[in-house]
Formats: structure tokens, C-alpha cells, sequence
């Protein structure tokens, strides 16, 4: 299964258009910022489930803010990460997904694509897919039970 990861699209739909149709992916998180964009995105890829969560500049109400998904025998957590405060500590989100059991944290919000496990617990944020110069996005596959996450650039 491949997972494309996105976050912080601030209006940019032609990026994520591109990833997708670059990874043909199985499934789209959007972790926030960018509401809009992403029920665009559906619109363009109907056949491709979409899961996503409300950010700090999504206008309320949108939808919730957070999100516990179980794939392919795998839990994450997927959040915008304003609400842990992923701009100062990372450790609020990890505490976070432990408790939910989750092996998996992906989270936006920073812009700054991010990849690294901590306790067990993989914490990944894809970057901003909408953003002018460096655009950057995730994509994670589950192969033979494990995670498998690879950060991109357009």
C-alpha cells in the first residue's frame, strides 16, 4: 500500500495534482491547511480514499482536527500539529501517539519536511506541498508489516 502524505497546500491544488499522479498512490492523508484543496484533490482523484484534518488557517468549522487510523494492521496519528506545538517539541506528539498506540505520527504545520524515530514511534512530517520554491510531500508504503517512508520534493 503507498500512502501519499501531504500538508500545508495553502491553495496550491496544482502540486499535489503532480505528486499524485507521480506516485499513484492508494491513499491521501492531507494534514491540514489547505481544507479546500484537498476536497479538490478528491474531486480530481474520486477513486483514491481521502483522510485529512483541519489546520490552523482551515476555517471552522471543517472537520476534526485529529485523526486515529488503522492500515494494513498499523496505526498512525494524524494531526496538523499546531495543536501539540510541533514548532517548539516534538515530544507532545510522540506522547501522543504512544498513548493511542500509534506507530505512526504525521503531522504538518512547521513546512519543514521531517523524518526520524523516537521510541518505537515514527514521526514524519511531509513539508508544505504548497509551498513556491521547495515543494515537498511523503509518501509511505507498509511492506511485510513495517512502515516505510520516503520524504520528496516536486
Amino acid at each position: 500500500m503507498r500512502i501519499l502524505v501531504f500538508s500545508d497546500s495553502h491553495g496550491n491544488l496544482s502540486h499535489m495534482v503532480e505528486a499524485a499522479a507521480r506516485t499513484k498512490p492508494d491513499r491521501i492523508f492531507h494534514l491540514g491547511d489547505g481544507w479546500r484543496d484537498a476536497q479538490a484533490l478528491h474531486a480530481r482523484f474520486p477513486d483514491i480514499p481521502l483522510d485529512q484534518v483541519a489546520g490552523n488557517c482551515d476555517l471552522r468549522p471543517v472537520g476534526p482536527i485529529e485523526k486515529v487510523i488503522d492500515v494494513a494492521g498499523k496505526r498512525l496519528l494524524l494531526c496538523h500539529g499546531h495543536t501539540y506545538g510541533v514548532k517548539r517539541t516534538l515530544l507532545n506528539g510522540l506522547y501522543a501517539a504512544r498513548e493511542q498506540g500509534a506507530d505512526l505520527f504525521l503531522f504538518g504545520h512547521t513546512h519543514r519536511p521531517f523524518c526520524e524515530t523516537r521510541q518505537g514511534v515514527i514521526l514524519l512530517n511531509p513539508g508544505s506541498i504548497g509551498d513556491s520554491t521547495r515543494p515537498s510531500y511523503a509518501v509511505v508504503c507498509v511492506k511485510n508489516g513495517e512502515w516505510e517512508p520516503e520524504l520528496l520534493r516536486l
